[in-house]
């Protein structure tokens, strides 16, 4: 399962999880301190990744 999240930017970026865990890796990032990432592994490319939750913008079902 994956889960498409879409950044401040415009940019898409398609992540590993489910839609639900994706989620609460975002929420418990943005309850931790300032400056807190969640951490997820791209699709694709299989990079770790470390995102401000609050540069996220909407978040759906991936593809995958």
């Amino acid at each position: 399962m994956t889960a498409t999240l879409l950044l401040a930017t415009g940019e898409a970026l398609e992540v590993e999880g489910t839609l639900e865990d994706v989620a609460k890796q975002l929420e418990n990032s943005a309850r931790s301190s300032a400056g807190t990432l969640a951490w997820f592994k791209e699709v694709g490319s299989g990079e770790q990744i470390g995102l401000n939750a609050a540069h996220v913008v909407t978040i759906r079902s991936g593809s995958a």
